[in-house]
């Protein structure tokens, strides 16, 4: 099972110019497949970090989702960052250009048809909304900063290339100690990770207004499994007479 992982990209994005909404997005789409991301970067649009970038994680194996910088503007660097990540020339590619011919007619010509340039050897990825397509190539997947576009062409990748992947959901369930104190907890998650070495434990402490202090602990796995780690943790809480409540 290969790692999966986003590269989101723009300066905007750094700045906070623009709130990124590409993993919450990517999670939806992931989450009911029974997948998750392993990990996610996000870059500016300055290009030798960019290649280098590219350059690694082609080098993993990982599945990879590219969001922004595909454009045909100066700043738009992510097509020639890829191509020289790979090695490889930049080529229109014929599918691409139809499509944008299609949506621009003569107004494709001289600058959007640019978009239409991928790393030689990738494929397109359909674009519903205005025909621009995005490219795939070695496990990448090239889609534009725009989250209305982007979110139904990632949905179109997972469901053409990776549906011998999906697996059954994985669910959460978590509860809310009150007065709780993490390092009071240590000793029963070590001992609970060896019991259930199939569900990942997550504790999470907060602090409200008032300086009361809390733990949201919880579990993630499959159904039957995730449900039995829940009634370890309840019963342990209710063994140390603490004050608690369920969350989800």
């Amino acid at each position: 099972m290969p790692e999966i992982g986003l590269i989101i990209i723009g300066d905007e994005v750094l700045s906070a110019k623009r709130q990124d909404r590409h993993l919450a997005n990517a999670n939806a789409l992931l989450q009911p497949r029974g997948l998750a991301l392993s990990w996610v970067q996000i870059l500016g649009d300055e290009a030798q970090r960019l290649e280098a970038t590219l350059r690694r994680s082609f080098a993993s194996g990982d599945i990879v989702f590219c969001f922004g910088g595909i454009g045909a503007t100066p700043d738009d660097r992510t097509r020639q960052c890829a191509a020289a990540a790979l090695d490889v020339p930049l080529q229109r590619h014929p599918q691409a250009v139809a499509e944008i011919e299609a949506q621009f007619g003569e107004a494709a010509y001289p600058q959007r048809v640019k978009m239409a340039e991928y790393p030689k050897g990738a494929e397109i990825i359909p674009n519903g909304f205005n025909r621009v397509p995005g490219f795939s190539i070695q496990q990448h997947h090239f889609m534009p900063g725009f989250p209305m576009m982007a979110q139904p062409m990632m949905e179109w990748v997972l469901d053409t290339y990776y549906a011998p992947l999906f697996r059954e959901q994985q669910l959460e369930h978590a509860v809310l100690i009150v007065d709780g104190q993490e390092s009071e907890w240590i000793v029963f998650m070590e001992q609970f990770e060896k019991k259930f070495p199939d569900l990942r434990l997550f504790s999470l402490p907060k602090i409200d207004d008032q300086g009361r202090r809390f733990i949201e602990l919880g579990v993630q796995g499959f159904a039957a499994r995730a449900q039995l780690g829940m009634l370890e943790i309840q019963e342990e809480i209710l063994r140390r007479n603490m004050q608690w409540e369920p969350l989800y």
